[in-house]
């Protein structure tokens, strides 16, 4: 017996064309979907999975980092207010107060460097634990060149350096960063100390009595407004083993000597 494709075709589709149109089922693609396994597009089909979040789950995700970004804010705010409150209750006076005391003194003269990266971050100071003695290394220059100088490093970038105050040749006191900002001048002591830089004449870095006598006023000064004593002042050598401020690192003596002179000096 002999089946002709062809024909049963035709007459397959004769027999279509032959029903009521309102007959011939319609399918969806919902339909079709709902009819294939039930797990096809859940988590519980073994050969095709669509993650799914949990119930809650990307409640509690959003909820974590919102936190997370919350405890950051409240942090840097707690730390900076820190900061600043352990500034201004520094004994036994307030250090704005000191600023404004500075700016009375008619032997010192404020001449700030502009706020940059590379001299004068204008970050505040945790505390004043003492004073850092050092000497400029550049002999025959005058306390504003070398001002000049650490001002000029937000152009050249080549270091970074600065100083609280600089006094000069004949005396003459600059103060360079306002007493409550970090300098950058004795390394890991920056954040808790004040510095000053001395001129000095010739490469021995022997001082002129008058960058003497104005150390001597300016360190005791500074230790009277900080209830510290001539045992808190050091050099920079003491904190990296820098021979700075030359002089004082050679001659033991000397060094001896001006902390005798700023403790008898302090109120």
């Amino acid at each position: 017996m002999s089946v002709n494709i062809k024909e049963m075709q035709i007459a397959g589709v004769e027999d279509l064309l032959a029903e009521d149109p309102e007959d011939i089922p319609i399918y969806e693609p919902a339909d079709i979907v709902a009819e294939g396994p039930e797990d096809a597009f859940t988590d519980e089909s073994e050969d095709f999975r669509i993650p799914k979040w949990r119930p809650g789950a990307k409640i509690a995700v959003i909820a974590v980092s919102a936190a997370i970004i919350l405890f950051a804010f409240i942090w840097e705010a707690a730390y900076s207010k820190g900061q600043a409150e352990n500034f201004m209750n520094d004994p036994p006076r307030a250090r704005s107060a000191v600023q404004d005391e500075l700016g009375e003194l008619d032997w010192v003269t404020q001449a700030f460097l502009p706020v940059n990266v590379y001299s004068r971050p204008g970050e505040l100071l945790r505390s004043v634990n003492g004073i850092v003695i050092h000497y400029i290394g550049n002999p025959g220059t005058t306390a504003m060149q070398n001002r000049d100088y650490f001002a000029n490093l937000a152009v050249t970038k080549e270091t970074y350096a600065s100083s609280s105050f600089i006094i000069c040749l004949d005396g003459e006191t600059l103060q360079c960063v306002p007493i409550d900002e970090m300098a950058y001048a004795s390394n890991n002591r920056n954040s808790d100390t004040l510095s000053i830089e001395l001129c000095h004449p010739d490469e021995t870095g022997i001082f002129t009595d008058e960058t003497y006598a104005s150390a001597v006023r300016l360190t005791a000064w500074l230790c009277s407004c900080y209830g510290l004593s001539s045992g808190d002042v050091i050099r920079h050598y003491d904190v990296t083993g820098k021979i700075c401020p030359k002089y004082f690192v050679e001659n033991e003596d000397a060094w001896e000597l001006f902390k005798a002179d700023v403790e008898e000096l302090i109120d």
